[in-house]
C-alpha cells in the first residue's frame, strides 16, 4: 500500500527566510507553495516535494532527515559548493569522509546541513 505511494518529507525550521534562501537560492529547488509564518513546499524530482515548516524548537536530531539520489555525486557537490553550500566532513570511528564523500559500499554519500540543523544526504547508489 504505502510502498506504491510517493513520500513527502517534512523538515522543521525556526527561520523560514533562512530556509527559503538555502533550499531555493542555494540548492535550486523551485517553490511550489509558500505560506508565510507556516511552511514552504519545494519541488523535487519525480513529482516529489519537500516541505519545511515553521517550528519554535527546530530539529533535535543530528541524523539525516532526507536525501536526494543523484547520478553524479562529484558534479552535484561541485555545483552545490559553487552556490556556497558547505559539504560536511566527518572523521568518526567507522564513518569518514574524503573531500566530503563517505563510501558505504552500497552507495557513496555526502551530507549538508540546512539553517535549521536538518542533516541532508546526497546519495549516489552503486550500480
Amino acid at each position: 500500500m504505502l510502498g506504491d505511494c510517493p513520500i513527502h518529507p517534512v523538515l522543521l525550521a525556526t527561520d523560514l527566510d533562512a530556509a527559503r534562501e538555502f533550499y531555493h537560492a542555494r540548492l535550486g529547488l523551485s517553490i511550489l507553495v509558500e505560506r508565510p509564518d507556516e511552511a514552504i513546499e519545494f519541488a523535487c524530482g519525480g513529482g516529489t516535494k519537500l516541505a519545511v515548516t515553521k517550528s519554535t524548537t527546530g530539529t533535535a536530531d543530528s541524523q539525516s532527515q532526507a536525501g536526494w539520489i543523484v547520478p553524479d555525486l562529484e558534479a552535484t557537490l561541485a555545483e552545490l559548493r559553487s552556490r556556497g553550500v558547505k559539504i560536511e566532513e566527518y572523521d568518526l570511528p567507522g564513518f569518514k569522509t574524503e573531500d566530503g564523500i563517505a563510501d558505504f559500499g552500497f552507495a557513496r554519500m555526502a551530507f549538508i546541513v540546512d539553517p535549521g540543523g536538518n542533516a541532508l544526504a546526497i546519495i549516489q547508489d552503486r550500480a
